[in-house]
C-alpha cells in the first residue's frame, strides 16, 4: 500500500464548514489526509497531477442493495409489490455464495469507478459474510446489513425465517466483522420493512442497537400500498408504527420515505431520524416523489442513495444528484435544492447519517482520505466557470480519474488496482445466466 499521496493543482472542493473551494495540493500520508495547500513541497510516494480536475470527498450513499447488482434489467417496469414477489424474492431466493460473491463484485466495481467511497448496503437474507469479504478484499468502505425477513405473504422458503435465528445470525456478523479492515467494516441490522419483519422481532432489534450503538437501516413509506398494508395490520401510519417499537433515531436511517403525512414528517424531525432518497429508484417503480424540500425545511436529515441495480439501474451518484435537484425544482421552483445543497447530501450528509462525519466525507487536515479526482475538462461539462454546478449537472461516472480509500487509490488513471474489471465483467455475466435459469426467470 502507497504510504503517502500527494494531490497537486486541483481544484479543491472541500465539503468543510468553511466550504472553501480553491486550486491547491493534498498531502495524504498513513491513510489520513494531513496537509492542504496551494503549493506543497513534500516528496510523496505517488503524485497525482490533478490539474484541470475536482478534488473531492467520495460520495457516500446511503441506500444500496449490492446482492441486487446480478438483477439488472431482469425485473424492469413492475410496482414496487410485484417487483418484490414476481422478480426481486424469487432471484434472492436463488442466490448461491458464489454469485452473491458476484454480484457484490459487480456493484463494489461499479461504484468505486463511479465516485462512491462509502455505501450502507442491505444484503439479502443469506450469505451476507461473502459481501463482506469482498468488501475487505477490494478495499470499498461499507456498513452492511444481513437482511431480516420473519413475515410475510408469498415469500420464498429460502428467504423465510425464525425471529431468534435471524436476530442471532445479524448479531453475530455484527460483533466478528464490525471494525475489520481498518475500520472500513460496520454491520448493521437490516430489517427489510415493516410488512416483513414481525413486531417481535423490530422491538428486539431496537433494544439490541441501542445497546450495542449499532445502526438499523430498513425501508418504509415507499409505496402506498406498502403503506395500506402496514396500517391494516397495526393500525398505525407506517413511520407512527416504527417509532412506536423504537425504529427511530439518529442510528436509524429509512429508505424512501415518499407517502408521509405531516404528524409522520414531525416524528422524523423530533427523533432526528435519517431518510435515504432515492430518486431514480422512486421514478422507476413510479412510486412517488418525496418531499424533500419540506424534509429539509424541518430539519429532517436527508441523504442519498441509489438503491439495487433491480430498480435503477445503475449504481450511480451523479445522476442520483442530478435527478434530485431536478424533482424538487419541477415541484417547488428553479431555486429549490440548489447544486451545493444536493453535493452535500452526497457527501457530508450521508457521513453524518452512517455516524462517519468526523472521520470522512470532507477534505480537513486528520480525516481518513476518502477522496475522487473528477475531470471536468470534458466535452459535456465544459465550460465549467461553477466547479460544484458542474458536479451536480454537468459530469458522468466517466470522468471520475483517481477514487482514493483510506489513503489507498483503488481506482487509477479509470482503472481500477484492486479489482479486475474483465474478470468481474466475465464472473458476473456467467453467474447471472444462472441465477435466472434456478430462479426459472
Amino acid at each position: 500500500m502507497t504510504k503517502s499521496i500527494l494531490i497537486k493543482r486541483g481544484t479543491l472542493v472541500t465539503m468543510a464548514e468553511n466550504d472553501s473551494a480553491l486550486q491547491g495540493d493534498v498531502l495524504i500520508r498513513d491513510g489520513r489526509i494531513v496537509e492542504i495547500g496551494e503549493r506543497i513541497n513534500a516528496e510523496a510516494d505517488e503524485t497525482i497531477e490533478a490539474h484541470g480536475c475536482a478534488v473531492l470527498p467520495g460520495f457516500v450513499q446511503t441506500h444500496i442493495h449490492l446482492c441486487q447488482t446480478l438483477f439488472r434489467g431482469a425485473a424492469d417496469d413492475l410496482s414496487l409489490i410485484d417487483w418484490l414477489k414476481k422478480r426481486v424474492w424469487p432471484m434472492e431466493a436463488a442466490h448461491t455464495p458464489e454469485s452473491i460473491r458476484v454480484s457484490a463484485q459487480l456493484g463494489i466495481a461499479e461504484l468505486i469507478k463511479g465516485g462512491t467511497t462509502c455505501a450502507l448496503t442491505m444484503e439479502t437474507v443469506r450469505y451476507t459474510e461473502e459481501v463482506l469479504r469482498v468488501v475487505k478484499e477490494s478495499g470499498f468502505r461499507a456498513t452492511v446489513g444481513k437482511c431480516m425477513m420473519d413475515k410475510g405473504d408469498e415469500v420464498p422458503s429460502e428467504l423465510q425465517e425464525e425471529t431468534r435465528a435471524s436476530i442471532d445470525e445479524s448479531m453475530a456478523l455484527i460483533e466478528k466483522w464490525s471494525g475489520e479492515a481498518n475500520g472500513r467494516i460496520r454491520c448493521c441490522f437490516a430489517p427489510r420493512f415493516a410488512i416483513s419483519c414481525t413486531r417481535e422481532l423490530l422491538t428486539e432489534v431496537a433494544e439490541l442497537a441501542k445497546q450495542r450503538g449499532v445502526m438499523i437501516h430498513t425501508h418504509a413509506s415507499e409505496n402506498k400500498k406498502e403503506c395500506e398494508i402496514v396500517e391494516s395490520e397495526s393500525g398505525q401510519r407506517n413511520i407512527a408504527y416504527l417509532n412506536s417499537l423504537g425504529v427511530s433515531g439518529s442510528h436509524v436511517v429509512l429508505a424512501h420515505c415518499i407517502h408521509l403525512d405531516t404528524e409522520e414528517m414531525e416524528l422524523l424531525a423530533q427523533t432526528k431520524t435519517n431518510v435515504a432518497h432515492c430518486p431514480s429508484s422512486n421514478l422507476k417503480l413510479g412510486s412517488g416523489l418525496a418531499r424533500v424540500a419540506e424534509m429539509l425545511v424541518r430539519k429532517i436529515p436527508v441523504s442519498l442513495g441509489a438503491d439495487g441495480a433491480a430498480c435503477n439501474n445503475r449504481l450511480d451518484m451523479f445522476t442520483e444528484m442530478r435527478s434530485a435537484a431536478l424533482l424538487q425544482k419541477l415541484a417547488h421552483g428553479p431555486e429549490m435544492l440548489p447544486a451545493k445543497r444536493v453535493l452535500q447530501m452526497a457527501t457530508i450528509d450521508g457521513a453524518r447519517a452512517l455516524g462517519l462525519e468526523s472521520e470522512i466525507a470532507s477534505i480537513e487536515v486528520g480525516k481518513r482520505a476518502d477522496m475522487i479526482v473528477v475531470d471536468l475538462e470534458r466535452l459535456h461539462s465544459s465550460p465549467a466557470p461553477d466547479v460544484i454546478s458542474a458536479l451536480v449537472y454537468s459530469a458522468q461516472p466517466s470522468d471520475v480519474r483517481t477514487t482514493i480509500i483510506d489513503g489507498q487509490v483503488v481506482m487509477r488513471g479509470g482503472q481500477l488496482t484492486l479489482m479486475n474489471e474483465a474478470t468481474v465483467l466475465a464472473d458476473a455475466n456467467r453467474e447471472a445466466a444462472r441465477l435466472r435459469e434456478r430462479a426459472m426467470m
